[in-house]
């Protein structure tokens, strides 16, 4: 009987730091980083506050925890794939944008996403925990699929794989969409993806059409994109400065 009753208490232990992890990002992202207090996460938990605190010494440490809980499945498999790749960077490329759609769309991401945008100015540990775990690292992983690609003839050689970000802006503006407009125009789920799948093989199809190029030859200088007041492109007529009230 003792050894019967020991084994739920045994479980019940382990299952403790993600139930914290849990509560903690329920609470994160109904109230807001700094609103949310240690013990409303051990209350939502069920368990005592002191325990929060032997598993994460800080709401810093819960927060970290909690996003590395919800990424680290997905990266993880993608940076083993890469280590001993069970395909080809095309399919591998394939997979993690489906997976992108998946958790812009059927989890809690962008719950989290927007309470970093919305609280980082006041919180930027925030932010530079959410880059390092998120951005940074699914930038890494997507930059290093595209490089196999390119060195495999599956993929030319493009600017995208100095701007690896530009990947996923899709899944990201789905994500925003999906908070923001939803109710009032629901996202086309299937469409977005196929879309989304469309754009980047296009874009990277190794017989794909170069950008057009400007009077130089190239396709885009510093210049496209410098402050308002400096000269415009040739194509567009002359910008000018924001004036100033006086």
């Amino acid at each position: 009987m003792t050894d019967g009753s020991a084994k739920p208490r045994r479980r019940r232990k382990e299952a403790r730091p993600g139930e914290i992890l849990e509560a903690g990002l329920a609470e994160f992202t109904e109230r807001g980083f700094g609103p949310a207090r240690m013990e409303d996460i051990a209350r939502r938990a069920g368990v005592a506050k002191g325990t929060v605190f032997r598993y994460f010494p800080t709401k810093e440490a819960l927060f970290e925890a909690a996003v590395q809980s919800r990424l680290a499945p997905v990266l993880a498999g993608a940076e083993a794939a890469l280590a001993d790749p069970p395909g080809t960077a095309t399919e591998m490329l394939r997979a993690l944008i489906i997976e992108a759609h998946r958790g812009v769309m059927d989890s809690d991401m962008p719950l989290i996403m927007r309470m970093v945008l919305t609280e980082g100015p006041r919180f930027p540990q925030l932010l530079e925990a959410y880059h390092r775990l998120s951005m940074a690292r699914g930038q890494e992983v997507i930059q290093r699929v595209l490089a196999r690609g390119v060195a495999a003839g599956e993929f030319r050689d493009s600017a995208l794989l100095r701007a690896p970000m530009l990947i996923m802006a899709p899944a990201l503006m789905a994500a925003m969409w999906r908070l923001n407009f939803e109710r009032l125009d629901p996202v086309p789920r299937q469409a977005l993806l196929e879309g989304h799948l469309e754009m980047v093989f296009g874009a990277l199809a190794s017989d794909a059409p170069r950008p057009p190029a400007g009077p130089d030859g190239s396709a885009a200088k510093e210049q496209d994109l410098s402050p308002p007041g400096s000269p415009a492109p040739r194509c567009l007529p002359p910008r000018s400065s924001p004036r100033r009230r006086s």
